[in-house]
């Protein structure tokens, strides 16, 4: 997972307390600087789940004083509330999933992805009882289980139109072969939270989700198991992404340069030092919804696979451009050429 190997394990906070400016001057001219830019500051739509543990990291470890502008994160509860947001093109960077971040592209605001947050994001839950099923009947488990109920089974996940939404429907469609409009029923919640909330409350029967809610939920004892896993039935899954806006991405390069740089800092500081970044994403998500020893928990599933290099995904983002455009969420299906800029991160 580690994409670059790490000098020092110290806190990159508490090393920038100890050498002020200097590190600031040092990765500005190493990467040629980005002073009369033109941008006086980042601003950074994010979203408070694992897929964005880069943003938590960045955040915490100060690694954003090392930018030559200052950042304003705004944090929204999921991917199609960015894509309405986005509208008015006031972000220059984007963490949120891939999906929603086609949708962007398709409208036509000038953007590309430029890294990669993380692979193999998702999980399938579904209650224990269910799942008993599933282990004798396998995908004939939906009809067995709407022949008991008197009722198909639910589905609590994001909104329509959001990567564990889509995710969803590929698996069942194209691993299943069930019909994701007939077989079962699909709810469109909030965000983890509602999402969450949900599945605790016994309000839905299963879920596609990302980190940290399985363990949450796991942690809670509640009466859901994984049931299916993205890097299974679809390795190199994409989730959330790292979308710049060309103001960024082309008229200041070296600053996209600098944030890329840090991005990949983060994914490596995920790798050698989880349970600082553990802390952190309690800090971001919440104490009292995300303690930190079960946001070190989440830290070692299989769905925490967090990376910064946009070509491991490449082969899943054209597997979802496919999907999009088929259910109706984009016009056209996007290519990878225009879906990605890897230049920023092959000049790392």
């Amino acid at each position: 997972m580690t994409e670059a190997p790490r000098s020092t394990s110290i806190s990159r906070r508490r090393f920038l307390q100890g050498s002020g400016l200097a590190a600031t001057a040092g990765l500005a001219g190493c990467l040629g600087g980005s002073g009369g830019s033109g941008l006086d500051e980042l601003n950074v739509a994010y979203m408070p789940i694992y897929p964005d543990m880069q943003y938590f990291v960045m955040e915490e470890e100060g690694l954003f004083d090392q930018l030559s502008v200052p950042v304003s994160g705004k944090k929204f509860s999921d991917g199609p509330s960015i894509v309405q947001a986005s509208a008015t093109g006031d972000f220059d960077v984007m963490m949120f999933g891939i999906v929603p971040a086609m949708i962007v592209m398709d409208k036509g605001i000038p953007a590309k992805i430029t890294a990669a947050n993380i692979k193999n994001a998702m999980q399938i839950l579904a209650t224990d009882e269910f799942a008993a099923l599933w282990e004798e009947h396998g995908s004939d488990a939906f009809a067995e289980f709407e022949a008991e109920k008197g009722r198909k089974f639910t589905f609590g996940t994001f909104p329509p139109g959001s990567v564990p939404d889509i995710l969803l429907r590929y698996w069942i469609q194209n691993t299943l072969g069930l019909d994701p409009e007939e077989d079962v029923n699909i709810k469109g919640l909030g965000g983890a939270a509602a999402v969450q909330q949900a599945l605790l409350s016994n309000n839905v029967d299963g879920t596609s989700i990302m980190e940290p809610v399985p363990t949450v939920i796991d942690a809670n004892d509640a009466p859901f198991q994984s049931i299916a896993w993205a890097g299974d039935f679809m390795p190199g899954q994409p989730a959330a992404v790292t979308l710049m806006h060309d103001r960024l991405r082309q008229d200041n390069r070296d600053l996209a340069t600098e944030f890329v740089e840090l991005h990949r800092q983060a994914t490596n500081f995920v790798a050698d030092d989880p349970d600082t970044a553990a802390q952190h994403a309690s800090t971001v998500i919440g104490e009292s919804a995300l303690p930190v020893e079960t946001a070190r928990a989440a830290l070692d599933s299989p769905a925490s696979d967090f990376i910064t290099d946009p070509h491991d995904i490449e082969g899943g983002a054209e597997i979802f451009a496919d999907y999009a455009q088929t259910l109706g969420k984009t016009e056209a299906q996007l290519t990878v050429d225009e879906m990605f800029d890897y230049g920023i991160y092959d000049s790392l």
